[in-house]
């Protein structure tokens, strides 16, 4: 499902929020690909936009939340001057609460999702019920894809099931950096990122999320990327580049 837009020049990492959990804390991101012919991709969204700087909320499993809030990524485009209306794709790793936030802003993107993701999503799973209003658009704004996808040159959409059925990473092959793996939720800390991982508490299937993670790891191997970023890693997070720098 390639198109004829040119290749990744840049990848621009966002965190907008972060989560204390107990002793853990999480960092919340959101990733742009910058287009070799000046198209962009955003990936996630993050939280909802909200004037708090902070607020405590309880997940599913009744865990006590405390989210702060950093720039939301409608602020952070901002930055770097662009506008909701400048994005041309929006890649939704999945419909987790801290991933689709914002989505319903993008009025002009088109949503790149899997289609095993889309349908449970519609199908009623309460796990995504709170920010249906981001997530459901028309179907004809949603370009469903079926696992393993390259969706233009340089950027392939590996289908990641086990956190949620249906989730999706990111490989970027930038210029300088070369190949850039965006694990996000299949493999949320690189301590996790090995063959016998654990389960974590919010992977909806604990098979799927080790088999998942070992097709990652051989990617890895395979395709010989220099970087993977883990979605909520904040050690890892704090070594990194970040808006308005960039890898390319």
């Amino acid at each position: 499902m390639t198109t004829n837009i040119l290749g990744p020049q840049r990848l621009y990492l966002m965190q907008v929020a972060t989560i204390t959990m107990g002793p853990l804390t999480l960092p919340v991101p959101c990733y742009l690909i910058e287009t070799k012919d000046g198209k962009h991709l955003l990936i996630d969204s993050g939280f909802p936009r909200t004037e708090k700087t902070e607020e405590v909320q309880e997940d599913a499993l009744g865990r006590r939340l405390i989210i702060t809030h950093g720039k939301d990524v409608i602020e952070q485009l901002a930055t770097i001057g662009l506008q909701p209306a400048d994005i041309d794709l929006l890649i939704c790793s999945h419909y987790d609460g801290d991933h689709v936030g914002n989505h319903a802003a993008f009025s002009q993107a088109q949503f790149v999702v899997q289609r095993l993701h889309y349908e449970a999503a519609m199908g009623g799973d309460p796990r995504f019920a709170d920010v249906r209003s981001q997530w459901d658009q028309p179907l004809s704004r949603c370009q469903l894809v079926d696992g393993d996808t390259e969706l233009l040159a340089g950027i392939e959409l590996i289908e990641t099931s086990g956190h949620v059925l249906g989730h999706q990473s990111v490989l970027v092959d930038l210029p300088q950096t070369g190949p850039v793996l965006l694990a996000i939720d299949a493999v949320a800390v690189q301590a996790h990122f090995t063959s016998d991982r654990p389960v974590g508490p919010t992977d909806a299937d604990g098979a799927r999320a080790i088999a998942s993670t070992r097709k990652l790891l051989d990617l890895v191997e395979k395709r010989h990327v220099s970087l993977v970023i883990f979605g909520h890693d904040s050690s890892q997070w704090a070594t990194l580049e970040q808006l308005p720098d960039f890898f390319d």
